[in-house]
């Protein structure tokens, strides 16, 4: 069953607001020109607000990761949990996704040119996605229980729409920052007619990429082959 928004004729919602500053570890006083790819998220504390189930049945498009030029597009996904992504490869070559860290795990196996994988994102989390061929792919899907998220444009702003009055806990992720970092930005909000605004949201990006062999634990083959090691003993 998936969950949609319906609210007394009475009740308002509204659109929240916010901005994102990013900052490195090494100059916490300069803040960074793209400030793209910030996802931050309300999660109610109470859903009396009108939360309600319906079945799944939407014309909304399925949200994919295309693989192309040896890419994954985009590079950032946020989908309620549950939801099916399609994995289509669209480059000449096979490709092998698969994410074996936090959220949902899973190895789509080799698969061709013109094919298509799919992975229904079950498990709220963060997904680091990559590809067993070719170390430079990646991606991240983030799965939320609700449905009150939004991702920051590229001077910081974030628009989260159709949020009902009430109280909140506010979640940031951000790819350079550390997990630990993250957490500390968790707060309580309250949304009301007169506050609908997460201000500025300010992120140390104190964390390095995520680190990766392939999916066996492996150093990857070097540079140029695309096609896979083999299955080892």
């Amino acid at each position: 069953m998936a969950l949609i928004c319906s609210w007394p004729a009475r009740a308002q919602d509204f659109t929240v607001t916010g901005q994102v500053d990013l900052v490195s570890e090494g100059n916490r006083h300069r803040a960074q020109k793209d400030r793209a790819n910030v996802v931050i998220w309300l999660t109610p504390h109470d859903d009396r607000d009108g939360l309600r189930s319906v079945s799944e049945g939407s014309k909304a498009p399925t949200p994919r990761l295309l693989q192309k030029n040896k890419t994954f597009e985009p590079h950032l996904l946020v989908v309620r949990a549950g939801t099916a992504v399609e994995f289509p490869n669209r480059d000449p070559f096979f490709h092998n996704v698969f994410s074996l860290f936090e959220g949902k795990r899973f190895d789509l196996g080799l698969y061709e040119a013109g094919t298509t994988r799919v992975v229904r994102f079950d498990r709220v989390g963060v997904s680091y996605i990559f590809c067993n061929i070719h170390p430079e792919m990646s991606a991240v899907v983030v799965a939320l229980k609700t449905p009150y998220y939004g991702v920051s444009n590229a001077q910081g702003k974030i628009v989260i729409e159709h949020v009902p009055p009430g109280r909140y806990t506010m979640q940031v992720w951000a790819d350079r920052a550390s997990l630990d970092y993250l957490k500390k930005l968790n707060r309580e909000v309250a949304i009301s007619d007169t506050d609908h605004s997460l201000g500025v949201v300010r992120i140390v990006e104190d964390g390095l990429p995520v680190q990766h062999k392939n999916k066996y634990g492996r150093d990857y083959d070097a540079p140029g082959s695309d096609y896979p090691s083999s299955d080892p003993k």
